[in-house]
């Protein structure tokens, strides 16, 4: 068994060992609520949710289906926000509006722990419970978070520099949509840090997330003859890069790969335009954080761990057809 089966096995595991958890605490929470010996008198927790990432976006809209669903499933009422573009003063003063209410707990993503320092430590100091989403785990504890649901981004970057290593892949760039995002950042960082370690090189390409032609006409731009490996970290830049190397007849010369998938990109895996998608399974982010912050409100009870990881995974020609089939469903 190679290195990174096995460190997905055991990221496996410790996905399964929580979710049990969660299933014994979902278990206690309806016998504690049918002896009314629950810790909030509400019979209605309600939970805020504020992301970097607006619900029609589609990413996220996966993560607002596993919000809607465990909502429901869990009958607590859930209210969704986010900026109209990454705008992390908008997000903090989201954050801001949803403290001022005093929710039974806050779910939150933290791409900038920097700019949403002060949000987050105001809801702290409210005694609201706060679990982290999709970004900034790394940083989770120390902002007061209970539990990080998601990815290690450098991890994940990581790997996907060790598999475009192994696909031949010596120069490469790593396409940042969103400057600013510290997951961007770990992504990419992870991702040169293998190709590196692996006798190759690379460099970072800043875009514009907002201009799709922009996107296209830089990520050709800097797809000179020696690149021969594109990694974008978002299913709108990797549509861009798509558009770039099949304008320069590149597309089976240059590989080609992302983080994040949508109809897209997984069609273009599936038909071997795209080496692979990294998944972090972003309806389990939304989904898990509503569930455990429900029953933390309700019952105290929360799984001892610091983070539960939800990826990385990889879809590629081989299984997407299968991953295609569930993000019929809005689960992938």
């Amino acid at each position: 068994m190679n290195r990174e089966r096995s460190v997905r096995r055991s990221a496996l595991w410790r996905v399964l060992g929580c979710l049990l958890m969660v299933l014994f605490a979902a278990a206690c929470g309806r016998g504690e609520r049918a002896s009314a010996t629950t810790r909030d008198s509400r019979a209605r927790p309600r939970l805020a949710v504020v992301t970097h990432g607006q619900a029609s976006d589609p990413f996220w809209s996966v993560v607002k289906n596993g919000i809607d669903q465990a909502a429901k499933d869990m009958d607590v009422t859930v209210t969704y926000q986010a900026p109209q573009a990454f705008d992390m003063v908008a997000m903090s003063r989201l954050i801001d509006a949803e403290v001022a209410r005093k929710p039974d707990g806050l779910i939150v993503s933290v791409p900038d722990p920097a700019a949403l320092a002060r949000s987050l430590q105001a809801a702290r100091d409210a005694g609201i419970p706060i679990l982290t989403i999709n970004a900034g785990g790394e940083e989770a504890r120390k902002m007061g978070a209970l539990l990080h649901i998601g990815q290690s981004e450098y991890d994940a970057g990581k790997a996907g520099g060790e598999r475009f290593a192994r696909a031949g892949v010596r120069r490469a760039i790593c396409v940042n949509h969103e400057v600013g995002n510290v997951s961007e950042d770990e992504r990419c960082r992870g991702f040169l840090d293998a190709l590196t370690k692996a006798g190759g090189e690379g460099r970072v390409l800043s875009v514009n997330a907002a201009s799709p032609t922009d996107m296209q006409q830089k990520i050709l731009a800097a797809t000179t003859p020696e690149v021969d490996g594109v990694f974008t970290l978002g299913p709108a830049a990797a549509r861009a890069a798509l558009a770039a190397l099949q304008s320069a007849n590149r597309l089976g010369t240059t590989k080609l790969a992302t983080f994040d998938l949508s109809p897209e990109i997984l069609a273009a895996a599936r038909d071997g335009q795209i080496l692979f998608a990294i998944d972090q399974q972003q309806y389990l982010q939304g989904y898990l954080a509503v569930v455990l912050l429900a029953q933390y409100a309700q019952h105290g009870v929360l799984p001892a761990a610091e983070a539960i990881p939800t990826g990385p995974s990889f879809v590629t020609r081989e299984n997407a057809a299968a991953v295609i089939d569930a993000s019929k469903k809005g689960i992938r």
